[in-house]
C-alpha cells in the first residue's frame, strides 16, 4: 500500500474550479479528519490560502494537498476523487485504512 495522499483529475478540475469562483489565486486543499460522524471520524474538507507548520504538504495533479500530522495516518493511500453521479455529487473518499463506512461516505472507523 502506498502512503501517499493523491488526488483525481476530475477532483483537482472542482478543486481548481472552487478557487477560481473564490478569486483565489494561490490556495491548497485542506484535508483532515476529526472524531464525529456515524462511524467515528469524519472527513473535513476547505481550501486554504496556505499550509500551517504542522501540515504535511502534497503535490498532486497540480493541486497542494494540506494534511495535518495528526490527520496523515488516518488519510495515508487516500485517493480523493469527485463523483457527480445519480448517487449525489461530491468528493468521494477512496480510503485503504477504513475499515467500516456510513453509507454517505463521509464517515469511517479504522
Amino acid at each position: 500500500m502506498t502512503l501517499e495522499i493523491s488526488i483525481t483529475e476530475k477532483a483537482a478540475k472542482k478543486v481548481r474550479d472552487y478557487a477560481y469562483s473564490e478569486g483565489m489565486d494561490q490556495y491548497g486543499l485542506r484535508v483532515a479528519v476529526k472524531g464525529g460522524g456515524c462511524s467515528g471520524l469524519t472527513y473535513v474538507l476547505s481550501i486554504d490560502k496556505e499550509a500551517l507548520p504542522e501540515d504535511r504538504v502534497v503535490m498532486d495533479q497540480g493541486i497542494q494537498i494540506f494534511v495535518p500530522k495528526k490527520s496523515y495516518v488516518f488519510l495515508a493511500g487516500t485517493v480523493f476523487d469527485y463523483s457527480d453521479g445519480l448517487n449525489g455529487k461530491g468528493f468521494v473518499f477512496n480510503n485503504p485504512n477504513a475499515k467500516t463506512a456510513c453509507g454517505c461516505g463521509t464517515s469511517f472507523s479504522v
